[in-house]
């Protein structure tokens, strides 16, 4: 579904991405972990096409990606930032929020899609004519992946989504996100700089350092401590020390 190929990104001097290459499978749910500045959420946005100074090759379902994205990307693709406050418009209700996006793909039965992308995120029929203020940083999160589930796409990019959430809502958004995924089949790439997080969503996961990816692990390696670099290790053993099981 998705095939990054020596991608490199430059802001000026700033070398943030250096020949990351990499392939998500169909219906895969794919993590990019690494610390602050190490080019993971760079990655994503190159990929969702709010990065445009990039070379390398990029496609998406066979298709190669150039600088500028149609409709029909932006459907098939849609993103969930990290600051669920952020990236929800302060003077739009819910129901405004859920509705643009129907309103640019042109997709009918609006009042019946709002309705049950609530349902599907578990959010309450009375959220829908509030404001993002007047909810909890869970809610507004649900809120922003309903926005990105509701126009149906097939691809899902995740840049932290749950970081500025507590560790309780943290869990239920993992939750509902991993259930989302396996009910619609969507293939989504999670960046994280929490390895226990991208551990519980994703099969697979590449770990970024300094704009490079320096190994790729799948979910029964990194179980195993089959990790060979030494910053994946690092990363290991900082999970095992927060979580209280190193």
């Amino acid at each position: 579904m998705i095939e990054v190929r020596d991608l490199n990104v430059r802001f000026g001097k700033v070398h943030a991405v250096r020949g990351a290459s990499f392939t998500v499978a169909e219906g895969e749910s794919f993590g990019l972990v690494g610390e602050s500045g190490s080019g993971k959420s760079t990655v994503l946005r190159a990929l969702a096409g709010l990065v445009t100074g990039w070379t390398g090759s990029m496609s998406m379902a066979g298709c190669a990606l150039g600088r500028r994205r149609d409709a029909a990307f932006h459907r098939a693709v849609q993103m969930v930032f990290q600051d669920p406050y952020g990236s929800l418009h302060p003077r739009q209700t819910v129901d405004r929020i859920l509705s643009e996006p129907l309103i640019v793909h042109r997709i009918p039965d609006a009042d019946q899609r709002i309705a049950r992308a609530l349902e599907e995120v578990a959010l309450p029929r009375a959220v829908r004519f509030r404001f993002p203020h007047q909810l909890s940083g869970g809610q507004r999160q649900r809120v922003a992946v309903a926005r990105a589930l509701i126009a149906g796409p097939s691809v899902l990019l995740l840049d932290e989504p749950t970081s500025a959430l507590d560790a309780t809502v943290q869990a239920e958004v993992l939750n509902l996100l991993a259930d989302l995924r396996a009910a619609r089949r969507l293939t989504c790439i999670l960046v994280s700089h929490n390895l226990a997080v991208v551990a519980h969503l994703c099969t697979r996961l590449a770990v970024m350092q300094q704009g490079e990816i320096v190994e790729t692990l799948d979910e029964a390696a990194l179980r195993g401590g089959r990790a060979t670099h030494p910053h994946t290790k690092e990363l290991i053993a900082l999970s095992r020390d927060l979580d209280g099981t190193g």
